[in-house]
Order: structure tokens, then sequence, then C-alpha cells
């Protein structure tokens, strides 16, 4: 498939810059400004474009252009950093800027094909301290500031642009029209859309699983239910798909998704693990101990039915995941991520059950899914649904899972989600939750003196999850929440309201 290939040196944009694109329904892909000219070829790109980064091209070891990329005649733009690697490349000169500028700037003058169709005042995001001061043979300004005589040039005949701005991010409100005059230069079909990309991956699993069968599990959020629709879609019968319910969703959350995905026609088979995962949790209050026993028990219970399976129907070549395009751009280790908490997946299944993993969704981001999710059918209710952790309310359960502590989470929980349906808030919230601490404190309710639970509630606005704000709720709303539960929950007499942004916080309590 063709594609933009976006080149990553670093910048805290660069999925940004990926996800422009394909609200331009342009297919593109993030690769390592270190990667070796034959990977970069290897995506079919029709263009290639240089993100930012945080070093200056005179740094020692200061990462550069791949060798033999000018040579390929691909239009490029280069952004930020990468606009000082071209100008670096191409004989010009970077130099410290006399005055730095970071955030909003007003371009004095522009032009130019990069510009074509643009009018009026034009604001764009700076972040940077070093500038081109010379300008590299072939190019001509085609834009400045009152601070930087060369905020952006174009090599007209070759098909280089290059930007000392940010054209991706929201603060350079006209910067999509730049990306889309890009987009022409490259002569790329705009055609990555939700319905197409259904096509295609169905064309793409028919072809790799033949007339073998595939098995799925189902976690009950957006991904794995997508995953199954589309995978029932391309394979029919030979698809079995497996729920463990585990005992630890929200309310009604196990029985609606296994109503939706059975009238869909999904092959789902459901197993009620409830009381093991509960017996294997007794006691324990770590939260990575929670995490390892959810895992451990999840592997079991799935090998099992897989074994099952394939007792019954004979083998099963594929196990299909839901892995998303953050998670591989993670694994290779393109943006250093910590480890913070481990999660859990079918990925440690044992080595008598000898999978070839089948990977759809690897291409996509979360809200691609949410849109193919739509074009599959897949009722609002689920596909609208905010982010829920594999282990579930476990961890939302701060101290000892036991039963009447997860009823208590349950319909806190549901209060609160609910009253953001009704209120018209949950579908502008990335992210809410309810989390049930093992903290009591004194309260007073009627004549009586209460001592019991305290709840806090969070809520985040983000765009990918990697980093979130707190979401700022009317006050009336929250206390409207807040009285809904003290008054419907006996065990509840305290609610406060999480304030703390990602980072320095998780979204997750646990």
């Amino acid at each position: 498939m063709s594609s933009i290939v976006v080149l990553d040196y670093g910048s805290q944009y660069t999925r940004l810059i990926t996800r422009r694109l394909r609200e331009l329904n342009v297919f593109s892909v993030i690769v390592s400004g270190r990667a070796d000219i034959n990977e970069i070829l290897a995506h079919q790109p029709r263009g290639v474009i240089l993100s930012g980064g945080p070093t200056s091209v005179y740094d020692e070891n200061a990462p550069g252009l791949p060798a033999g990329l000018l040579d390929t005649g691909l239009p490029i733009l280069a952004i930020c950093y990468g606009m000082q690697l071209i100008a670096q490349a191409c004989k010009g000169v970077v130099s410290p800027s006399q005055v730095r500028e970071y955030g909003k700037a007003e371009l004095s003058s522009y032009g130019g094909k990069l510009f074509a169709h643009v009018d009026g005042e034009f604001i764009a995001w700076m972040s940077h301290g070093d500038s081109v001061s010379k300008l590299p043979r072939g190019f001509r300004a085609i834009a400045s500031t009152k601070d930087t005589a060369i905020a952006a040039m174009e090599d007209e005949e070759r098909g280089w642009y290059c930007l000392q701005f940010h054209p991706e991010v929201r603060h350079t409100p006209k910067g999509n029209l730049l990306l889309e005059n890009f987009l022409d230069r490259t002569g790329l079909k705009r055609d990555w859309t939700p319905e197409n990309i259904v096509t295609q991956m169905t064309r793409e699993i028919r072809q790799q699983v033949g007339e073998e069968r595939v098995l799925l599990g189902i976690s009950g959020g957006v991904d794995s239910s997508t995953l199954g629709l589309l995978l029932h879609r391309a394979i029919g019968k030979q698809l079995s798909a497996v729920f463990v319910d585990h005992g630890l969703l929200r309310l009604g959350e196990a029985e609606e998704v296994e109503r939706a995905l059975l009238e869909l026609g999904v092959n789902l088979t459901v197993i009620d693990a409830s009381e093991r995962f509960l017996q294997a949790l007794a006691g324990v209050s770590d939260p990575e101990e929670k995490r390892k026993i959810i895992g451990r028990e999840f592997i079991e219970v799935f090998s099992q039915e897989a074994k099952a399976q394939q007792s019954e129907h004979g083998d099963i070549r594929f196990l299909a995941q839901g892995t998303l395009y953050p998670d591989v751009i993670e694994s290779a280790g393109g943006y250093g991520a910590a480890n913070i908490k481990s999660h859990h997946n079918v990925g440690g299944l044992p080595k008598d059950l000898k999978f070839e993993l089948l990977e759809p969704f690897r291409t996509l981001f979360k809200d691609e899914v949410r849109e193919i999710a739509h074009a599959l059918g897949l009722p609002a209710q689920l596909r609208n649904r905010h982010p829920f952790p594999g282990p579930g309310l476990a961890i939302r359960c701060i101290g000892e899972v036991s039963r009447e502590r997860l009823e208590v989470l349950r319909k806190v929980d549901d209060i609160f989600i609910s009253a953001l349906r009704e209120f018209g808030l949950y579908d502008d919230t990335w992210q809410a939750l309810a989390v049930l601490t093992p903290i009591r404190s004194v309260g007073v309710m009627g004549d009586g003196r209460t001592y019991a639970n305290t709840v806090v509630l969070r809520a985040v606005s983000s765009l990918d999850g990697m980093t979130a704000d707190w979401t700022r709720f009317p006050h009336d709303f929250l206390a409207t929440v807040s009285n809904r539960i003290v008054n419907s929950v006996p065990q509840v007499n305290r609610v406060v309201y999480d304030i703390t942004s990602k980072p320095p916080g998780t979204i997750e309590w646990e």
C-alpha cells in the first residue's frame, strides 16, 4: 500500500503528524529517523515528512538524514529539526537564533506552492532555538516572521518544502492547508476511509487465513469487539471468539457485549469464570500482583478453551489480537516508554498451542477502530465506550478485591457514567471512571453518624491516552453526581474528584 512515511526525530508531535494525514484520508506510517533507506522504501512511500526533534543538527551524534533519501526523487516536507537537516545537507547554514521562538508567531509574509489557497493572517506554532541563517542551494524563502527571516523555504523543482513551525498542531489553524498542498504534490490518492479500510482488511484476512480457523479472545472493549465483527465478516464460521467473563466488568457489561455480538452473528463462546478470578484475588492488595494474577488466570482459562475448541473442531492455526498502531510504535522503541504497569493479553499461552498471530489492526489508531466499528454496525453503546483496562475493576478497587467491594464500585461507576450520558458529557470525555479507596471517613446522614467509604471520580480529556488533562466539569454536575452516589450507595459517604493530569499521574489509579 502506498503511504506517506513520517521520519521520527523525537518530536512530541510525531504521532500528531500521522494522525493529521489520516484525517486527510491518507495512509501514513512512522519510521525512526535513523532507519535504513530500504526500510523506508519498503512502505512504498509517495512522499516523506521529517519530524521535529529536541536536538540541534550540529550536536555530536545528532541524527541525520538516511543515506540516499535525497536521491529517491520523493517529495519531502521537513518540519523544524527536519528543515534544519535539509538545510545542512544542501550546504545551507543553521545557527542559534538571536531570538528564540516558542509558541504562537504571525507570519509577516508567505507565498509559494506550499501556501497555495491560503489567505489572510497566518498564525504558526514555533518551537525552536536554531534556525536557517543561510539558504541552501536551490531553495528560496517563502515565509518569515519578525524574528525569523527564513520561517519556510522550498525547492519547487525537487518538491522539497521546509517549515520552521509545526503545521500539524491545532495552534497553527491553517496548517492542514499546507499538509493538503504537500499531499497534492505527492499525487497520493486520499482514499484511507473506514469503508475502504474494511474492504482492504477483509481481503487481506481472507488471503492470509485461507481455509484455516482463527481464535479470538473478546474482552468486551471496542478493539476486540470490532475485531470480532471484522473477522466474522471476512471468514464467518472459521472464527471462534471466546469471551472470558472474569467478573471484573462494569454493571451489565458482560450481558451487553454477549447480546450485541450474538445478534450480529459472531460465533461466540462465553465463559463465566468470575468465581475463579475472585478466589485467586482473595487477600491480594498489591496492584502489580493483582494484574499478574488476572493475567495468569486469563491465560489458563483461555488456554483450556482453546484446547477444547481444537478437540472439537480440529486444529486452529491463527490467534487474532487487537494490537493497535501505538502498541507497534512503542514496542519498536520509538518512544522509549518506561514500564509503568504490566498488561495482560494472550501472548503467554503455553508452547503446545502453536498459533500464528493475526493482527489486522496493527496499522490503526484507536479513533480509526471506532470509525471501522461504525462501518461494521457495532452498536453506539459499545462503539463509543470509554477505554477500559483489561484487569477491569480490580485495579479501580484499591486494596483487596471482594464481591462486596466490587458491587459498591459497580453502583458508583454506573451512577457516574449514567449521569455523564444524561448531561450530554459522555462523548466529549476521553475516559471517566470511579475508584473505590480503602479510606473510610466520618460523615453525618440525618441525625446519625456514619463511618463509610470514600470514592474518587476521575475524568480526562486526551487524544490517544499518552497524555491527558483532567476534565473541567460544571460544579453543578459534580454536585449532582455526588448527591446521587451518597444517597443511593449506603456504603459510601464521601466523594472526591481527581484533578491530576497525566503526567505526573496516570489515568488509572493502579
